[in-house]
């Protein structure tokens, strides 16, 4: 696994020589718990998902990132938001260096089971009163902070 840094605003960040495209999804259970995955590259709390590939909708790609990142099969209801901030840098132990771009969605559970990949170290229902407690890129808490407020249209930034 490829180690991972998120630069967040950070005068001394590497200058990003790549834009990939990716999404993520915002998961809830019964309880309102928001499902988080503790990555292998970082040790930070995230939601799943990941890059697009060619030949398939952003949208696919993050039905497809859940299911190999988690064993859930999920159908996407929704935007949180788009994420594009110039200022958050994600460099790679490979010496790659990319802009955030990042679509963030609200998908539900339809099938699957809960089962962990190698990507992740654990995975888990997280309620949002613990988030503070745990290491979550600050990247991560504005997309929570967005979900939760229950925004009536997107984020665009």
């Amino acid at each position: 696994m490829s180690i991972r840094r998120d630069h967040y605003h950070d005068p001394a960040a590497p200058t990003a020589t790549r834009i990939v495209p990716g999404g993520v999804a915002v998961i809830v259970d019964e309880q309102a718990r928001v499902l988080l995955q503790r990555r292998a590259d970082s040790g930070n709390w995230s939601l799943p998902g990941g890059t697009m590939e060619i030949g398939e909708t952003l949208e696919q790609c993050v039905v497809r990132e859940v299911r190999e990142e988690t064993g859930l099969d999920v159908e996407v209801t929704g935007l949180v938001g788009v994420y594009t901030d110039p200022g958050h840098v994600i460099a790679y132990g490979d010496g790659e260096v990319r802009q955030q771009f990042s679509l963030v969605f609200r998908a539900r559970v339809v099938g699957g089971e809960l089962t962990l990949s190698d990507e992740s170290t654990e995975l888990r229902y997280v309620a949002p009163a613990e988030f503070d407690a745990l290491p979550i890129h600050e990247s991560t808490r504005l997309r929570l902070r967005h979900h939760l407020a229950g925004r009536p249209t997107p984020y665009l930034g």
